[in-house]
């Protein structure tokens, strides 16, 4: 007996549905010319990652500041015209910005 024989079995009113999964449709960000600053440092003693320098429109940070906090699995905030990741993930950035387009400076360490 098989999974799918178990829920029906479990669950004999249930009607499965054939709907299509739609992807999440994600907004096209503005690509600046200067490069976005990416460095590490120390507050009340835990590792936090900055990254400044965005001229584009703030929603559109904050949507970036979103993505890359889902991407990476951690904590953050948008504060001051900057994003601020929880823990030292420069390297995991850099390469995410890259890949959507971005100029990315490496700043500090």
């Amino acid at each position: 007996m098989d999974l799918q024989d178990q829920l029906k079995n479990l669950f004999p009113d249930h009607i499965e549905s054939k709907e299509e999964v739609k992807p999440i449709e994600t907004k096209e960000l503005w690509i600046q010319a200067e490069p976005m600053i990416c460095k590490f440092e120390k507050r009340k003693g835990k590792p936090t990652t900055i990254i400044e320098g965005y001229t584009g429109s703030e929603e559109d940070f904050k949507i970036l500041a979103k993505e890359l906090k889902t991407k990476l699995s951690v904590g953050g905030s948008f504060k001051d015209d900057s994003i601020i990741i929880q823990g030292d993930y420069r390297d995991k950035i850099m390469t995410i910005l890259k890949d959507k387009g971005f100029k990315v400076k490496r700043v500090g360490g």
